[in-house]
């Protein structure tokens, strides 16, 4: 696609050049800086002074000034010039001749040595660029000479040309480019690179000369544009490898030169102009009668054989807008990357930013919304100028201006999408998943008021899930732009998030129970009221709860209790003490339980009090369930459940108070017998449960939890007194009431409980109170279990004692390796306790190493009232 990338200003218009006479034609041209010389046919160097002129709408022209001509006097065309221009030098090529003029006069330079100004049999030259001579007033040049398959390299002075170095080719060459010590030659049938220090050669492609003129062109350090088979511009490094892809210009070129990122070409009708970047052919000028195209110092000239003209490039900023004013945002961005070569870094960092942003707007235009999010990102674009284009999602309060010159040609969303629903749809969502983003991975640049309010707003317009996301999380929504919008879009629920995000608890609260109590209509959350009683529960205003939950008692006492129940323990709650919230709820009885369930089995507070009245309305739901008629018999027996749990596991409350209030119902005979459990009226317990109720395993039961907290000899006391009463009932054989008459189930009852819980019985209690005529067969289970714990029992102390001797042995032996001193006995020092000498060495050592006799000993021993532990020794002296 064609972009205007040069314009063709002239520079030596035919008359200025030539006057009258027709027949001169240019030959070749020069220009160092604003100098411009040019060779013509009839050996003559014209010398002209190029000034630029800027008109005041910013069109460039040139203002040519001719300061002299000069005939050489060869009469032969004059066919190449090139400047020395810091020996201000021209190195003149005429007639097969090479030698040098004075840049300002144009004379002959007289040689300063015999001979050594002139070159003869030369059929082209060039000049080396990238010299590996450090001389700064000297040049070093390449020269092709005619019939010779020789490259020969020159030194040039000021007054002189040296031959340094001559290399050898395999063909006859006619064309060469030099950069360092690399020749890029077009020989007869190939191009080939040669190092001419080493002679180390490297073919490149094949070329036939004759059939079109080969271009051999320096393009930058140790890189070489040539042109190859096929009409292509092919790139190729000192290597002999190429870097870039080829340009596919003209089969008959006659010139080329590059003004990065273009290759300039030129034919007998055409200049193309090529980009390096992507390839592609931007530009094309007519030119008739093409003579010539030659870049000097990154300004390119081209001239017909009667006139010379500057190829001006455009300044590439307004090449870039020019792309992008066409909507060829890659073909922009290439080229933008491609300038940072040519532009100072800081400058270019901004245009590229700028650059981007005006693509991702171009792209958003055109609804491609992951190309212009990308763009959006890598341009850093301040988020407002998106959102400013998308009506009254700014705050009022905002003080952002969009960029000046505008980053594209939107005035908001509603010119952009023509009145296409669907499009601005599109584009909404487009907005809610960039600004989404771009508010979880970055700060968006000191605008979060703006980012957050435009967000809610495009939340509550589509209805969007993110919404409350977004009210919950830590935000910055400005409260007096969003409330109406909230309100407009029936978000009540939100509002009220929103209001509690900026420390508006009342309201929010206020906003809610509208809302749960059908007077504002907004689905968005079902469970609106179990949400607020959740709320009462976390919040840190003592104050809220007290004024809110009257009104949620009223509405669901057993979801509002949970209000205290919920409420995290690790809070403060000094100004919710349980006295104060037990009499709070004191009219909703209901509450009142779940809230002492809570103390008492959750948080397991130790107070008689709670448990007490626990208990107590436990009971009251048991005697009013029991006073139904007809009786509901399963919440019956799941209120008794619960009441008896409690009865068993706590000890807190207070038992004779239950007892009392229960004392004239024969239906709750198991909940008494717990009851005398716990006021240590174990006989009345088990009677209950044994004659009345007929439950031995809950008499058994009974045993257990009720000795659980105890040691043995209370479990088996406890075991023993229900073994008693199975056989007293036995023995007995009486029924005083009972609905169990039958003697045999309290004797199998009291075998059972044997046979199962053996090891808690005294055998040799229990065999005293059997009956005579008991079947020891029936006491098997009993009886192997005893013999077994018997035998269990005295090995265990055998064991036991055997190692208390084995540790006491042990410590008289560590005791004795301590000590180790010997007891020194002798006629001269008496018994300690008869005061008589010693007559043998059998003595006792008192503690402290003294010696006494050991019938002495034994006599103190008979007379103390209690025994000592005794150490013996025998020492000899």
């Amino acid at each position: 696609m064609s972009v205007k990338a040069f314009e063709l200003i002239p520079a030596v218009e035919r008359d200025l050049l030539m006057g009258d006479k027709a027949r001169i034609n240019i030959e070749c041209i020069e220009c160092c800086g604003k100098h411009l010389y040019v060779g013509t046919n009839d050996c003559f160097i014209h010398h002209f002074l190029l000034d630029e002129v800027t008109s005041p709408k910013g069109r460039l022209t040139y203002s040519t000034q001719k300061l002299l001509h000069k005939y050489l006097g060869l009469k032969k065309p004059v066919a190449e010039l090139r400047a020395a221009s810091a020996l201000e030098r021209l190195i003149v090529l005429c007639d097969g001749t090479v030698f040098l003029v004075d840049m300002v006069t144009l004379e002959n330079v007289p040689s300063t040595v015999a001979g050594g100004a002139r070159i003869k049999g030369v059929t082209t030259f060039c000049i080396n660029e990238n010299p590996v001579n450090g001389d700064p007033f000297c040049m070093e040049m390449g020269v092709l000479s005619l019939k010779r398959r020789t490259v020969q390299i020159y030194m040039v002075y000021e007054g002189r040309v040296q031959l340094v170095k001559e290399v050898s080719t395999p063909e006859q060459p006619c064309a060469v480019s030099l950069d360092g010590y690399f020749l890029c030659l077009a020989l007869a049938t190939r191009y080939m690179i040669l190092n001419y220090n080493t002679e180390a050669a490297q073919d490149l492609f094949p070329y036939n000369s004759e059939e079109r003129r080969p271009i051999v062109k320096r393009i930058a350090r140790e890189e070489f544009l040539l042109a190859a088979p096929g009409g292509l511009g092919m790139f190729a490094n000192a290597e002999g490898a190429s870097q870039r892809a080829p340009v596919n210009w003209s089969e008959t070129v006659i010139g080329a030169a590059v003004c990065f990122p273009y290759v300039v070409a030129l034919d007998e009708s055409f200049i193309t102009i090529h980009s390096m970047l992507d390839q592609q052919l931007k530009q094309t000028l007519s030119f008739r009668d093409g003579h010539i195209l030659q870049d000097f110092e990154g300004k390119v000239i081209v001239a017909s054989t009667k006139a010379v003209y500057v190829l001006v490039p455009l300044p590439l900023e307004r090449q870039i807008q020019d792309l992008l004013a066409s909507c060829r945002v890659e073909e922009a961005l290439v080229l933008t990357e491609g300038a940072k070569r040519n532009i100072p870094k800081e400058k270019f960092l901004v245009l590229h930013k700028r650059i981007l942003q005006q693509a991702g707007f171009i792209q958003f235009g055109q609804l491609q919304f992951v190309e212009a999010k990308e763009h959006f990102r890598k341009g850093q674009l301040d988020v407002r100028e998106l959102i400013s284009l998308y009506p009254l999602l700014l705050p009022a309060s905002s003080s952002f201006t969009r960029c000046h010159p505008p980053l594209h040609e939107f005035a908001d969303l509603n010119h952009l999408a023509q009145g296409d629903h669907k499009k601005v749809m599109k584009c909404k969502k487009f907005l809610i998943s960039y600004l989404t983003e771009g508010r979880s991975t970055e700060v968006p640049n000191g605008c979060k008021e703006d980012v957050d309010t435009a967000l809610l707003k495009l939340y509550a317009e589509q209805d969007h899930e993110s919404l409350l996301d977004l009210l919950a999380s830590d935000n910055a929504c400005l409260l007096a732009d969003c409330v109406p919008w909230l309100e407009k879009y029936h978000k009540y629920f939100a509002l009220g998030l929103l209001y509690h995000s900026n420390g508006q608890d009342t309201a929010a609260l206020q906003m809610w129970i509208r809302v749960a109590d059908k007077e504002l209509q907004d689905s968005t959350k079902p469970d609106l009221f179990e949400y607020i009683v959740d709320f009462l529960s976390s919040t840190a205003d003592v104050n809220l709860v007290w004024k809110y939950t009257n009104w949620a008692l009223h509405k669901n006492p057993t979801t509002a209790v949970h209000i205290f129940t919920k409420r995290p323990v690790g809070k403060d709650q000094s100004d919710l003490k349980p006295d104060d919230v037990i009499t709070y709820l004191e009219k909703h009885r209901e509450a009142v339980l779940l809230y002492l369930e809570h103390l008492v089995l959750e948080r397991q507070i130790q107070e008689e009090q709670f448990h007490t009245y626990l208990a107590d309305l436990y009971l009251e739901r048991v005697l009013s369930l029991v006073s139904e008629s007809p009786i509901n018999e399963k919440e019956l027996r799941r209120a008794r459940e619960k009441l008896q749990a409690l009865l068993r596991e706590s000890n807190l409350y207070s038992a004779q108070y239950i007892l009392d209030k229960m004392e004239n119902c024969e239906q709750l005979l198991l909940e008494r017998a717990t009851l005398y459990g716990k006021l240590e009226d174990h006989d009345k317990a088990l009677h209950i449960l044994v004659h009345k109720l007929g439950d031995f395993q809950s008499a058994e039961a009974f045993c257990i939890w009720t000795s659980s907290c105890r040691d043995s000899a209370y479990r088996q006391q406890l075991f023993h007194q229900l073994l008693g009463m199975y056989l007293d009932k036995s023995a007995t054989g009486k029924s005083q009431s009972s609905v169990c008459s039958d003697s045999g189930d309290l004797q199998m009852a009291a075998v059972d409980l044997l046979n199962r819980h053996g090891e808690l019985f005294d055998p040799v209690h229990v065999l005293r109170t059997l009956p005579d005529g008991w079947s020891l067969q029936l006491l098997r289970p009993f009886l192997g279990q005893a013999v077994r714990a018997s035998m269990h029992a005295s090995r265990t102390s055998q064991i036991a004692l055997g190692l208390a001797h084995s540790e006491h042995l042990q410590l008289l032996h560590d005791k004795l390796k301590e000590t180790k001193k010997p007891i020194a006995v002798s006629a001269k020092k008496g018994c300690h306790l008869c005061h008589n000498t010693f007559s043998d060495t059998e003595v006792v050592c008192l503690p402290g190493g003294v010696p006494v006799h050991t019938h002495c000993f034994a006599q103190r021993v008979r007379d103390s009232p209690t025994k000592r532990q005794l150490t013996n020794s025998s020492n000899h002296t």
